[in-house]
Order: C-alpha cells, then sequence, then structure tokens
C-alpha cells in the first residue's frame, strides 16, 4: 500500500461519519478453492465471539460493517452480506454452503474418459472448450450455484437496516488493465468513488456478473463483460493486478481490518529436487501462483508502519490532524496448501483430472507432485479439500484466539503488536 492511500486519502473529508470505536472491515483474498480456508478461520472467529459476548445482543450481532472480497473471496463476502440479518449465524451458516459444494457444481469439463491415455485427443478436447466456453472450462455451473446460493436482494436489506455499510467486489479489466472495485452501499452514502493510477471504483448494485468477473481465474474460467463509465468492458480474476487490497476498506473510513488471505510462504517446501526440466503441471502451479500472488503481508506491513507511526505522535499534534491509524489483523495458512492438495488430487473430477493428466499438467509421479497439487488446489471443491481447509482454518484462528480477542474487544484501542505469521 503506498503512502498516497494511506496518508494523503485517508484523511477525514467533511460528511464522513465517525464510526464506533468498534466497526470492523473484513477483507477476504482469492484463490479458487482455497478460500474454504477463510471460512475455517471465520466459523471460529464467530464461535469465540459469540462465547465472550457481553450481552445477548453483541452475542447475537453481524461482527462487520464493510465486506471486500476479491476471486472466490468476493464470493465469500457476497453470500456474508447476502445473510447479515441472520447476526453472527452468517458465519457458520457460510461454512454450511462449502460443505455442500462440489465440483460439478463449480465448472464442467467434458471429455471422454480415455482422454488420460491420449494428449492429442486431451489437446483436441480442451481446444472444443475454449472455442465453445472461451476457456478451458465452462462455469455455467457456477452461475447456477451463485443464483440458488446468494440472494443480492438481502444486501440491500442489509444495507437499508444500517446493518453493514458497504460491500465491495473486485475484478481487473482485462480491457484496460485497471483494477476496479465495485461497491454497493445504501444511497446519500458518505464516500465518494476514487480513481487512483491503475486501479478505480464505480457504485452500482453488485450482480451474479460481478462475482463471476471477480472469480474468472484466467485461462481457465472466461471472462465476464461489465459496464463501467458507460462502455463495456471484459473483467477477469481480481487477484491479477491487485497491490493494494487493504485500500478499498480504509477509502471507506474504516479503522480496524480483519483480513483473510490464503497465501502460503511454504509453497517452496513442495518442489522438486531432482533437477530436471519443469513439467507441464510445474508451470501452470507456477503461472497460478503467480496470478495469485499475495500482496497481502506488504500490504499489512505498510500500513501497520504508518499507523504506529500515527499512533505514537504527540496526543495534541495527532488531534489536530486529519489523519488516523488502522488497526490490521491479517490471518494466513499455517500448513502449506499445496502439501494438503496433493492428498486429495483423486477427488478431482475424472474428466479433469484424466485431461489434465493427459497433457502432463497433473503429474503425479515423484518430483512433479508439488506441482500437481499446486494446479488442483485452486480446482478442488470436492468435500474431502474443503473440510480440511476449513479445519486449518479454524486451527489457525483458535491459535491466536489472544489477537482476535484483542481485536475485537479493544474498542479501538490500537495493538502494535498484530502480525502476519
Amino acid at each position: 500500500m503506498s503512502l498516497d492511500t494511506l496518508i494523503t486519502h485517508n484523511t477525514l473529508p467533511a460528511g464522513m461519519p465517525e464510526y464506533g470505536a468498534d466497526a470492523c472491515a473484513l477483507v477476504l483474498m482469492g484463490g479458487g478453492a482455497r478460500t474454504a480456508y477463510q471460512v475455517g478461520v471465520l466459523k471460529a472467529v464467530g464461535a469465540m465471539l459469540a462465547k465472550h459476548a457481553t450481552t445477548p445482543q453483541a452475542a447475537a450481532a453481524f461482527p462487520f460493517q464493510w465486506l471486500f472480497g476479491t476471486s472466490a473471496g468476493a464470493l465469500n463476502a457476497s453470500y456474508l452480506a447476502s445473510i447479515a440479518t441472520q447476526g453472527m449465524g452468517a458465519l457458520s451458516q457460510l461454512a454450511t454452503f462449502w460443505s455442500g459444494l462440489r465440483s460439478e457444481r463449480v465448472y464442467r469439463l467434458e471429455a471422454p474418459g480415455w482422454v488420460r491415455a491420449n494428449r492429442v485427443v486431451a489437446g483436441l478436447t480442451l481446444a472444443r472448450q475454449v472455442r465453445k466456453h472461451r476457456a478451458l472450462l465452462d462455469t455455467l455451473p457456477l452461475v447456477d450455484t451463485l443464483h440458488r446460493a446468494i440472494d443480492l436482494h438481502s444486501v440491500e436489506r442489509a444495507l437499508d437496516q444500517k446493518l453493514i455499510h458497504a460491500l465491495g467486489v473486485t475484478a481487473s479489466s482485462y480491457t484496460t488493465g485497471e483494477h476496479w472495485t465495485f461497491c454497493q452501499t445504501r444511497a446519500n452514502h458518505p464516500v465518494q468513488p476514487w480513481h487512483r493510477p491503475g486501479r478505480r471504483s464505480e457504485f452500482q448494485p453488485i450482480t451474479i456478473e460481478h462475482l463471476m468477473a471477480s472469480s474468472a481465474i484466467p485461462f481457465l474460467f472466461p471472462a465476464v463483460p461489465l459496464w463501467v463509465d458507460g462502455h463495456k468492458e471484459h473483467f477477469g480474476d481480481g487477484s491479477m493486478r491487485q497491490l493494494s487490497p487493504l485500500s478499498p476498506a480504509i477509502q471507506f473510513g474504516a479503522r480496524r481490518i480483519l483480513v483473510v488471505g490464503v497465501g502460503q510462504p511454504q509453497r517452496s517446501g513442495m518442489a522438486s529436487r531432482h533437477g530436471g526440466e519443469p513439467t507441464a503441471g510445474t508451470i501452470a502451479g507456477h503461472a497460478m501462483a503467480s496470478v495469485f500472488h499475495d500482496t497481502l503481508q506488504a500490504d499489512v506491513e505498510q500500513a501497520q508502519r504508518v499507523s504506529q507511526t500515527l499512533a505514537r505522535l504527540p496526543p495534541t499534534l495527532a488531534a489536530a490532524l486529519p489523519y488516523r491509524p488502522v488497526e490490521v489483523l491479517a490471518l494466513q495458512p499455517s500448513f502449506s496448501l499445496d502439501e494438503l492438495a496433493s492428498k486429495h488430487i483423486r477427488e478431482l473430477p475424472a474428466p479433469t483430472r484424466n485431461t489434465l493428466a493427459g497433457l502432463g499438467a497433473l503429474d503425479t509421479r515423484r518430483g512433479a507432485a508439488g506441482s500437481a497439487a499446486a494446479l488442483a488446489s485452486y480446482l478442488l471443491f470436492e468435500p474431502g479439500f474443503v473440510n480440511a481447509l476449513i479445519e486449518l482454518g479454524e486451527h489457525d484462528a483458535w491459535r491466536r484466539k489472544d489477537e482476535l480477542m484483542r481485536f475485537f474487544g479493544a474498542s479501538g484501542h490500537m495493538d502494535a503488536g498484530t502480525a502476519v505469521p
């Protein structure tokens, strides 16, 4: 995150409301099926808050006033916004949704069962998919799943009741290369759309098309057209070119931000040590890791440095400045998601598994298993992998219970000790 965002554009303009000290933003990063990890974190957070609430009202209240998501994180954010009227129960309900998910409800690939044995047939199969769907996979099943699962009219009701202040979904424009955050707020909200170099916002009701655009993994899922500035542009996954994931929350005046990523610094631990040429799976896995390269840690550290500097100013000077420190708590997986996915590769739908294996992009032989798992982890919307991710998220959240309780119970107190694992 640039100092420009945190300082110059983190002022409190005229008409900007001063939110209560307990107001909190939730930022959810992207990563295909990996984002089931976020579900476990939020499920644990809900259990903690309900257990330690001092009043029945606090135990039942929805804990986030702003929700921002990227890629599959946008699906999670929108789902939560649509059931915010359920209060704290929305967090466990998200886990119920993910536990019932299957790859066939997200994407489809039509291929003969014997395609794995023939690289030419595998190539022709994918070529046919690209001609028909403009991508390797058909995502019409996801459109149907989202229509059934997310009542976007309920987002408007949650905004009107002031249960939440904003829902933001981020996507990347193939047309211009700019990074867009689409925001839905209630009428007459004081925050104005912003335009920064390479990234901007537009305020409009969130639709299923916005969610499909934000989660359109390049090459795998087709681009989605959206209307911006009175013309049509084509969009793909919001994780591409995302440099400042915390920026939208700060633009809306959030002073406390809980952010859940799915990055994994342990990824190198699965790398081959055999020194051979990279397989197709290695290249595909590396490409996916590049698309979903997690800038979260750098953004959080920058926010914390600037906020700690502001917090150390003399009280009289700090009170005179139109700036406020931002408290950020970030959680990311403590265990390699590639390694976790390697245990569940066989759960992939047979057409997808066989086609990718036929091309050599899902090679599970010794020395290539890590790359196969890296690619598969984005597509494994199957119960075994999803539930393992949810359990990992719960484990990581409970491991940091003290930090989370300080964060939610600090009443605006700046905890300089928060850090990204």
